[in-house]
């Protein structure tokens, strides 16, 4: 699932996408990983150092500024000791305000950062740093399968940022290293997963309250980034920047725009997986996780034109791919869902579902992102990341109420995240979205793309990891790599 030339990508053979997941129990598949650190051998790795309650844990970032900052300003009670990243002036930019002066909330982060040892290359930084424990992976999304790979290679915990991985491939590779090293804690950076409205919304949703649900709507006001453009022209990189480094593994030769780097790239093509990878697992996380539905058997995108398409347009993706479409709307049949059939539809650039014709004069649907269950006997409606449940229908207050708590509650909830994933590798708490529940999650959000480059519907065989209707179609659940780069 490479941006190169379309020609170039019709030529190139897929690997079958099979192995992690044949012949799961569906115990395998969402049980969490085991807490607690133990003592750890990897194929050519040390032996990970044991942990234990109350010590302080060696963590080391990949792509320091940005998202990881506000990850690291959370763990800075733990020995930040290395910092991997491809321009330290942008770090530098995170952790201070518009006048140029460190903020109040950063300074014990630029403290860390201070002391700890610095590397543009993040594999380098593997190679001379045997101290690491653990590593919290914030790069674009398309280094995430491998930074996460050959940390956890190594022996180390890891802490992946959203989406999990760029391809089905590479997430089912992790899930298959992580099943197969259980000690290693592994979790995903979708934070509204340990937070107490989200948790509620499952134990409401799996408790009846608003009866059987067959039909799920997600929307978000993404994207806030250049997307349904045509790629701009290369200009001068910040001098700080190693570019090369930046492109890594994407199978392109673009030079650098600031429509990329650093934050735009979620938008184009190599480098991000659009609305859907940015915002899906703060969304669609909660009835994947409430209706228990397994993989997607059927999905279709219709979406507004691709960027790069000519003035005559056909509907069908570019031949040299730029940036994705504006806006989608996807479709996702879960034929072999727990408890029969769902249907669930995802809507981003702007686009929402229509109100219903229940949906009480004082309850909005927020423009900014949310979900909305339809029930056989009510309905509920939440913000992003689960919160501000919402329940509608005669009855369904008195039925929630009636709704034990059975999910445990992570310390910090939302904002407890990074600290979960501290406390899991010490043995002290259990991990909130370890990948056996992050990658099947970030396989459905994948897919939704996948069914967009295919450009008509997919069927598709979850237990294979194939798609059986369109077999071209399958040469997007993997991608190329660049010269020197590899899975």
């Amino acid at each position: 699932m490479m941006a190169g030339k379309h020609d170039k990508r019709e030529a190139a053979t897929m690997r079958k996408v099979t192995g992690p997941m044949d012949g799961m129990t569906r115990r395998d598949w969402l049980g969490g990983a085991a807490i607690g650190a133990g003592m750890l051998a990897m194929p050519g790795s040390a032996v990970a150092r044991r942990i234990g309650r109350g010590d302080r844990v060696n963590v080391a970032v990949i792509g320091a500024g940005g998202m990881g900052a506000q990850n690291m300003a959370k763990l800075t009670d733990q020995n930040i000791v290395a910092a991997a990243d491809v321009d330290f002036d942008h770090v530098a930019k995170s952790l201070t305000d518009a006048k140029g002066a460190v903020r109040a909330d950063r300074l014990a982060l630029k403290s860390a950062y201070d002391r700890a040892a610095r590397f543009a290359d993040y594999r380098r930084m593997f190679d001379s740093r045997k101290d690491i424990d653990a590593v919290v992976i914030a790069t674009p999304d398309h280094h995430h399968a491998i930074a996460a790979k050959t940390a956890m290679e190594r022996g180390l915990h890891v802490y992946v940022q959203k989406p999990l991985t760029y391809t089905v491939r590479e997430g089912r590779t992790l899930l298959d290293l992580a099943r197969r090293n259980p000690k290693l804690v592994t979790q995903m950076g979708n934070q509204g997963h340990s937070g107490d409205d989200g948790r509620r919304v499952v134990e409401l949703i799996r408790g009846g309250a608003i009866g059987r649900v067959r039909e799920v709507h997600a929307w978000t006001n993404r994207p806030l980034w250049p997307q349904g453009e045509p790629r701009p022209a290369a200009v001068t990189k910040p001098a700080g920047l190693d570019w090369e480094l930046w492109l890594g593994p994407a199978a392109v030769d673009w030079g650098y725009n600031p429509d990329y780097a650093h934050f735009n790239w979620r938008g184009w093509v190599p480098f991000g997986v659009g609305s859907l990878g940015d915002m899906g697992a703060h969304l669609i996380d909660f009835p994947v996780w409430a209706l228990d539905p397994g993989l997607p058997t059927r999905v279709e995108t219709r979406h507004s034109r691709w960027g790069g398409d000519d003035d005559i347009w056909d509907g069908k993706p570019p031949a040299d791919l730029g940036s994705y479409p504006l806006a989608n709307v996807t479709t996702y049949r879960f034929g072999n869902a727990k408890g029969g059939p769902v249907t669930m539809t995802w809507y981003d650039g702007g686009l929402m579902p229509p109100t219903p014709d229940a949906m009480l004069a004082d309850a909005r649907m927020n423009p900014d992102g949310g979900v909305l269950y339809v029930g056989d006997r009510g309905m509920l409606m939440h913000d992003t990341y689960g919160e501000k449940p919402v329940l509608v229908g005669d009855g369904v207050a008195a039925r929630a109420a009636a709704v034990p708590v059975s999910l445990s509650r992570i310390r910090g909830g939302r904002e407890g995240h990074e600290m979960n994933w501290i406390r899991a590798i010490r043995g002290e708490e259990a991990i909130s979205s370890p990948f056996s529940v992050a990658v099947p999650l970030n396989e459905t959000m994948i897919l939704g793309m996948v069914a967009l480059r295919a450009d008509q519907p997919i069927e598709y065989d979850g237990v294979s990891g194939r798609i059986t209707n369109v077999a071209d179609a399958n040469r997007f659940l993997d991608r190329e790599y660049r010269k020197g780069w590899s899975l």
